[in-house]
């Protein structure tokens, strides 16, 4: 079952790179998708050699039924200097001239070919068994492929990796990432070779199908690299419910934060309305505007002595960097509730707002602001005993 789910999958790689190279030939030059999509295709074809279909036909006929598993071993080299040629076109330009990789491509291949034939291989069932004393070519010939498989992938992904990395959140960088990830699976799939090589020198035969392992791997290795290449096509149908997803995380998680300011000001409260009228969107943008309310309605009663405390506690106790700020804006807030309590007042009604705010932030990187805000207030130890402190010097109840 496994197997033939990996297979389906090969078959959608067919078509998924096959459609990017059309529809991406009107803003990507040729060269460069025609490297991607080799990278699809031939992994592809490498799995799909090997297919129940392929090994029936083939059955009883040498040397075809051997030449099967050089056919596939050919394909998935042809893949790896695809995905290689690719990174290099993306680094250094469409122009750039075949570098080191594409020599050693050619040198691998060459060798795969010579120790191929001098194993003299044939089938025994489902296994591939090395001619008499020509064991060691086949040893040889598996090793070559790892190596190869082993540099070509860890190659790209670096290159790709750091693509990634720099990308400005969206579209493009989780497309790179799920290519990136399509190669990482490559890389598993290779190293799980080194299994097959165990197996060779013990018993002298080694299976010449995949796996199911292998089918899982190859298969993961397809459908990410065809959900990276495409994500373009389909990410926009898929944008609706990851805003409503995101979106509504983001409401519950700065839930307690807001139903400690609305209890503390209940004035900030907009009509509640039942369920979420309008859309979780509208309701997250709605919680986020009673918060900043609540925010600025306890201005009086920041202490302007705690976000210098706050941050110098933080750093001792080792928060990171990212989230000091929002340990202070937790700490300040959390002082401020308790003094709001205790009616006790630090600054006039007419303060300027703590600093720690995003006057100018959208509504999404409001709320991911709040969401830090909400889990230092929640979770945070430093603001934990900053709020223990300010409560026994107000003489409010634990």
């Amino acid at each position: 079952m496994i197997e033939t789910l990996a297979y389906y999958c090969c078959v959608l790689g067919f078509a998924g790179f096959s459609f990017k190279l059309v529809e991406a030939r009107r803003t990507q030059p040729a060269r460069r998708m025609w490297c991607l999509s080799g990278f699809g295709i031939c992994i592809a074809a490498g799995i799909l050699v090997l297919t129940p279909a392929t090994e029936a036909l083939v059955a009883g006929r040498e040397p075809l039924a051997s030449l099967v598993n050089l056919a596939s071993d050919l394909f998935k080299i042809g893949a790896m200097a695809f995905a290689v040629a690719f990174a290099r076109s993306m680094r250094l330009g469409v122009h750039a001239r075949p570098g080191w990789h594409a020599l050693l491509t050619a040198v691998v291949i060459a060798g795969e070919l010579v120790l191929f034939f001098l194993a003299r291989t044939h089938r025994a069932g489902e296994d591939t068994v090395a001619g008499e004393g020509r064991l060691w070519y086949l040893v040889a010939y598996l090793m070559l492929f790892i190596v190869y498989g082993v540099v070509s992938l860890s190659t790209f992904i670096v290159v790709f990796g750091r693509f990634a990395r720099r990308a400005e959140p969206g579209p493009l960088r989780t497309g790179l990432w799920l290519i990136v990830g399509g190669a990482v699976s490559a890389l598993a799939w290779t190293f799980w070779g080194i299994d097959d090589i165990g197996r060779l020198i013990a018993t002298g035969q080694v299976n010449a199908s995949e796996d199911v392992y292998s089918a899982i791997l190859a298969a993961g290795c397809v459908g990410f690299a065809v959900a990276g290449a495409t994500l373009s096509v389909w990410g926009p149908s898929l944008s609706a419910p990851l805003r409503w997803l995101r979106a509504y995380h983001a409401y519950r998680r700065v839930e307690p934060l807001w139903a400690a300011l609305r209890a503390a000001v209940p004035g900030i409260a907009l009509d509640p309305g039942r369920g979420l009228p309008g859309g979780v969107e509208f309701a997250l943008y709605r919680r986020v505007i009673e918060i900043r309310d609540g925010h600025l309605a306890l201005r009086p009663y920041f202490d302007p002595e705690i976000p210098a405390l706050a941050e110098a506690r933080a750093r001792r106790a080792g928060v990171p960097e990212r989230l000091i700020a929002a340990t202070v804006e937790a700490a300040a807030l959390a002082a401020a509730l308790l003094a709001s309590e205790a009616d006790r007042r630090y600054q006039a009604e007419d303060a300027d707002v703590p600093a720690g705010q995003l006057p100018d932030a959208d509504v999404a990187t409001e709320a991911a602001w709040l969401v830090q805000v909400t889990r230092a207030w929640r979770h945070s130890g430093v603001v934990a005993r900053i709020r223990d402190e300010i409560r026994a010097d107000l003489g409010i109840p634990a």
